[in-house]
């Protein structure tokens, strides 16, 4: 229990459980919620501009007082000059066709990676949190944020990312196996690798650094919180269990997808993105899954997507939209953030005979 005090202290929460920062679905109430009932609230920035983190921080700061985290996508702008999207354009066109939408859009970056102008605004707001997704921030910036009174994380897939993340500065770092849902974290291999299962991830990273380490993926109730503390793991951190809230931003048709899911309901894809994410497989994703390796290098496959995904859940038409979910979302139940949060820990404690 020692190391689970370590991390409550380091981010500053009564309850080792973290929000994943999923982007689009968490909004400043799930994250208040999770945040005011002890555990670590989160927003997930990727792909928002300046004064959208601002607005989105300022919600937050209104609806809690207590320690919260914003994450970040950390990755190489891509150059499209060597891209041709003419094999992607020409598989997605029959999808755009069907919904009414015109040509499909050429690729395009749809925001900046994590830069010096996010970095500045980050210095402003001073979350007591920092994490980062596809690696680190160069060391002299983690020390910045540091100093500023921010701890950072950020996501490993192996244990050598794990102790590539130690070195860079990482306070603690979250072990994200491959059950999980949204994007992998993969950033020293192939982003194709990186598919370790968090039943073997987890103690591989506890036993490859120093620094606490938070377990993530698949983990969708109790029995899962408490196996990851029996792995080693100081915390846990939870996207597909909070998707079934009323706090979170989540599609009515999306909802009604997770609740029906199986184990086996989800496929890792580059289709909505151009990097390795998991989501509920759908006829897009089955259809598509022949011309993945003609997606636009991340993030500019989004922008081709978008108008469809968009279309499609103003239809109500799941088959082609994009429903984020790791392999646990069975186990999740529809409940108040905040009650998941202290009930999963309350559950989770009884378990380890706390």
């Amino acid at each position: 229990m020692d190391k689970i005090a370590a991390l409550t202290g380091l981010l500053g929460i009564d309850l080792p459980i973290l929000l994943a920062p999923m982007a689009g679905a968490s909004t400043p109430e799930l994250a208040a919620s999770v945040s005011n009932a002890g555990g670590l609230g989160a927003l997930g920035t990727a792909m928002m501009k300046l004064e959208q983190v601002r607005q989105e921080t300022a919600a937050l700061r209104q609806l809690t007082n207590q320690s919260f985290n914003l994450n970040f996508f950390v990755h190489d702008e891509p150059k499209l000059d060597g891209y041709d999207a003419g094999p992607m354009q020409q598989a997605l066109a029959p999808f755009y066709a069907e919904l009414g939408l015109g040509d499909v859009p050429a690729p395009s970056v749809p925001a900046p990676a994590f830069n010096e102008e996010m970095l500045e605004l980050l210095l402003e707001l001073r979350p007591r949190v920092a994490s980062f997704h596809f690696g680190l921030p160069a060391r002299e910036i983690v020390e910045r944020l540091k100093e500023a009174g921010m701890a950072v994380l950020g996501s490993a897939t192996t244990a050598a990312e794990a102790r590539a993340l130690e070195s860079g500065g990482a306070d603690a770092i979250i072990a994200q196996g491959h059950e999980a849902g949204g994007h992998r974290g993969t950033f020293l291999d192939h982003v194709d690798l990186g598919t370790v299962g968090t039943m073997a991830l987890v103690p591989q990273v506890v036993d490859a650094v120093n620094v606490p380490v938070i377990a993530a993926g698949g983990i969708g109730d109790a029995r899962g919180i408490a196996a990851a503390f029996m792995l080693g793991a100081a915390g846990v951190q939870l996207g597909t269990a909070y998707l079934a809230c009323p706090e979170a931003n989540v599609h009515p048709v999306h909802r009604k997808a997770l609740s029906e899911a199986s184990d086996h309901s989800t496929v890792v894809t580059k289709i909505f993105s151009g990097r390795p994410a998991r989501a509920i497989r759908n006829r897009l994703t089955e259809d598509m899954h022949a011309h993945e390796r003609d997606a636009a290098p991340f993030p500019a496959q989004r922008p081709m997507v978008a108008q469809l995904t968009t279309a499609s859940a103003k239809a109500n038409r799941a088959e082609l939209m994009q429903l984020w979910s790791g392999q646990a979302a069975r186990l999740s139940k529809a409940e108040p953030a905040a009650e998941k949060t202290v009930r999963l820990m309350k559950e989770a404690y009884r378990l380890m005979g706390r």
